[in-house]
């Protein structure tokens, strides 16, 4: 095989993993969605001991054929890209090798000492969830959301951790040892506990003084939680509206070129394309080069 036609080969490759706007690109991640969901359910079957006393064999057998057909898509996903390191080393790179090496790790931990640790490394199998976030194109702008708004997040969990200790604090002044308040660490972990509306009961306040601070503590933590959750959401429709504004600069100027394109168009237009060299995606059908490396798309 020359390079030509293994350059061909790797792009016609790279174009049913990576591409979804072709019939066979459909179906690779309409079968990848099956197999990850398979995959998921298999794990927790197997965590039922009556389920895995009774069908061991036929899930052990199932679950070796997901592991085999994962294996396969890494191993194609490193060699149609040109640059494996960075794939390899990416986010979704590092799920795909969680996902598929716990089974291996099999012949390797042998012995009776290491049936614990097998178990529970075998459980990292459960990341194959992360899987399905490369489908939702949605999670972009989650993801854009969360990491504007992760100065004023991250400003708003001091804040609550502060508030936690003086009042983990001066509940153990007022209850004591006496009430289960044995020390300032414990005292925090209740407020904490308090402060998110959980409240789990195996620590409470017995004199009136610490109902009264416990009351005080409960009607703030309902108004903690709508702080992270207004900032997130302000910060998600901020994004939308700048995805907004993007996608109808882009029909005004296909417009003045006298095509007749529709915001679906340009939607559908702005997640079509993966580059093989850099990895970014969200580039127009009609593009030629990456618009992040100037890397040819259809070479």
């Amino acid at each position: 095989m020359d390079s030509q036609q293994k350059q061909k080969w790797k792009h016609k490759i790279h174009e049913v993993i990576y591409e979804a706007d072709t019939p066979s690109g459909k179906l690779f991640d309409i079968l990848l969605l099956i197999f990850i969901i398979l995959s998921i359910i298999l794990v927790m079957l197997e965590s039922i001991v009556s389920i895995d006393r009774e069908y061991h064999q036929l899930l052990y057998i199932c679950e070796w054929v997901v592991t085999v057909l994962f294996s396969i898509e890494y191993i194609l996903r490193i060699i149609s890209v040109k640059k494996p390191l960075k794939y390899v080393t990416s986010f979704f790179g590092i799920i795909d090798l969680l996902s598929t090496i716990p089974m291996y790790l099999s012949f390797v931990l042998v012995g009776s000492q290491a049936l614990v640790t097998l178990r529970a490394l075998r459980l990292l199998r459960v990341f194959r969830i992360l899987k399905l976030a490369r489908y939702l194109g949605a999670s972009n702008h989650l993801k854009a959301s969360l990491v504007a708004s992760r100065v004023k997040i991250l400003v708003f969990l001091f804040a609550v951790v502060i508030t936690s200790v003086i009042f983990g604090t001066i509940m153990y002044l007022v209850e004591g040892e006496a009430n289960g308040f044995d020390n300032i660490p414990k005292s925090v972990y209740w407020c904490i506990v308090t402060l998110t509306t959980v409240g789990f009961g195996d620590i409470a306040p017995q004199t009136a003084l610490g109902q009264l601070i416990t009351s005080f503590i409960m009607i703030l933590g309902y108004g903690i939680i709508a702080v992270p959750t207004g900032i997130v959401s302000a910060e998600y429709v901020r994004a939308g509206k700048k995805s907004d504004e993007e996608n109808e600069a882009l029909i005004a100027h296909h417009n003045n070129q006298q095509q007749n394109v529709t915001k679906e168009d340009i939607i559908v237009h702005l997640n079509s394309q993966h580059c093989s060299n850099c990895h970014v995606s969200n580039h127009r059908d009609n593009a030629e080069y990456c618009y992040n490396c100037g890397n040819e798309l259809h070479p």
